[in-house]
């Protein structure tokens, strides 16, 4: 039987073997290196009515909200990412009504209504394999912590009752390797791309770097600056100002593995 306590085993999962880990409940943790190689997405569930304005949403900002499939209305199947059924493949989900956070919950079989459709998009795991094969150190997978994600005064293109601020994801690296992992990254538009801002937080609105909105509090060290990407923990902001009666969405950090290769998103 495989010990899920050890990383190790954790990162060579094939993806079907770690979703069922997670649809069995006998992990609920983060997803950060599991499954290695294979994509992680975001996930948004959203009635019919709003689907439309959503995914013109997702479509008019595509740095945070990349697209990689969409479900039929009432299908839990994701066909073109794997063997999934999204009511039981993320560890947590989190429930909103009107808008505003009221529950997380580890499966969403009873939430589950004939008029959802479910939305994955790309997530900065993908971007952050090349970057560690590059040598480029990650301090939150270093420290197996999940990464810091802020709210800022960037504001989002909105489409129907979806809009507001852009959240970011930050990364701190020294100047040299900020330079080359704009480099890699740029390589990488169906998972965020590039970096939207470098240093100075205050210009995009973060008041205090060591508060995250989301995540865990980073750890800066001498020399180093503040990187920042487009982050698709967006949505969720888009959807306290949409207030639909209900969504779905995952935990920052607990995503969806998919069957798709990191590589595979690489652009040429």
């Amino acid at each position: 039987m495989l010990d899920v306590d050890r990383s190790s085993e954790f990162e060579r999962l094939p993806p079907e073997q770690a979703r069922a880990l997670i649809a069995r409940g006998e992990h609920t943790g983060g997803t950060a290196n599991m499954a290695n190689g294979r994509v992680q997405g975001n996930l948004v569930i959203l009635p019919k009515a709003y689907a439309l304005d959503f995914f013109t949403f997702c479509h008019a900002n595509p740095k945070p909200c990349p697209l990689l499939g969409v479900s039929q209305a009432g299908d839990p199947a994701l066909p073109m990412l794997g063997d999934i059924d999204i009511r039981t493949d993320v560890p947590h989900y989190y429930i909103y009504r009107d808008g505003r956070f009221v529950e997380e919950v580890t499966e969403i079989g009873s939430y589950w209504r004939e008029d959802l459709v479910s939305f994955v998009l790309g997530c900065s795991y993908s971007f952050e394999e090349p970057l560690m094969a590059a040598g480029i150190g990650l301090r939150h997978v270093e420290l197996g912590r999940v990464v810091p994600m802020y709210r800022t005064n960037i504001e989002t293109r909105p489409a129907g009752p979806f809009g507001g601020g852009l959240v970011v994801s930050m990364r701190p690296m020294k100047p040299a390797d900020a330079i080359r992992a704009v480099q890699i990254t740029t390589r990488f538009p169906a998972v965020h791309g590039a970096p939207v801002h470098l240093a100075e937080p205050e210009q995009i609105g973060i008041r205090d770097l060591m508060t995250p909105d989301w995540g865990d509090p980073p750890e800066m060290r001498d020399g180093e600056i503040p990187v920042f990407w487009a982050c698709g923990v967006t949505p969720q902001v888009a959807i306290e100002r949409a207030r639909p009666e209900i969504c779905i969405t995952h935990k920052p950090g607990h995503m969806l593995i998919t069957d798709l290769d990191n590589a595979s998103l690489a652009a040429i």
